[in-house]
């Protein structure tokens, strides 16, 4: 079964220097029937204007990570950590017993578009964690790239929880089916561009939610960019 999500549903928040779209419910928009999916609990599609950012502000028991798509995003937190992330670069925080971290457009000139993903954890008052990683064009191109899991396989970072997270592009005839492990739920979000999934399109922004389903398979992709989620088959419980 596959439950559509579509971009234009989702909650907005408009700051001037910041344009966020909520995924699932977040800070002042609420929404009982969107209230994460399984372990997957935020996606925020954030654009932030040139030299503009997050002041530092803390976090704790969370598994956040961060998915550039354009400009670059300066990172700076608690446990001394800091960089700059461009697009193919994965950054991966386990906040654990607490931190404070800080999220800057690193550019004066251009905006920053990037994805904020929250995963509840199944481990709490761990030892916070830092992880980042760059993950090409081609290993992504026409396949799913596992970014995320919960071992670090296949040079992937580790998350705390029972989570795979793939990324992969696709453009014109490329195409993949995965296969899930039995007894799983997945959530695909199209970051960009138009894609075929289970033989529903998607446009830029959509999600969809697949419960009872065995394979995925993307196909008839135009500039492609997309995420998919492994995860558990809980379900989060409406407030």
């Amino acid at each position: 079964m596959m439950e559509l999500r579509p971009a234009a549903a989702r909650g907005i928040a408009n700051f001037g220097w910041l344009y966020s779209q909520h995924t699932f419910s977040f800070g002042h928009y609420h929404d009982p029937r969107q209230i994460g999916f399984s372990d997957l609990l935020v996606i925020n599609d954030d654009l932030v204007a040139a030299g503009q950012g997050f002041g530092s502000h803390p976090h704790q028991d969370m598994e956040i990570f961060s998915y550039v798509l354009d400009g670059a995003l300066e990172h700076k937190d608690s446990m001394g950590s800091g960089s700059v992330i461009r697009p193919g670069d994965v950054q991966m925080m386990s906040a654990g017993t607490g931190i404070r971290h800080s999220e800057y457009n690193a550019s004066r000139d251009e905006q920053v578009h990037f994805l904020q993903i929250w995963i509840m954890p199944n481990r709490y008052g761990v030892t916070p964690r830092y992880q980042q990683q760059h993950f090409s064009a081609g290993e992504k191109r026409g396949r799913l790239r596992l970014i995320i899991s919960p071992d670090g396989a296949e040079g992937s970072l580790s998350v705390y929880q029972d989570v795979r997270v793939h990324a992969g592009l696709f453009d014109g005839a490329e195409a993949q089916t995965i296969t899930l492990p039995p007894n799983r739920h997945a959530y695909v979000h199209l970051a960009r561009g138009t894609l075929t999934v289970n033989g529903q399109p998607l446009s830029a922004g959509d999600g969809a939610r697949l419960r009872q389903v065995d394979e995925i398979t993307f196909c008839r992709g135009q500039q492609a960019e997309v995420l998919l989620f492994d995860l558990r088959p809980n379900e989060l419980p409406e407030f």
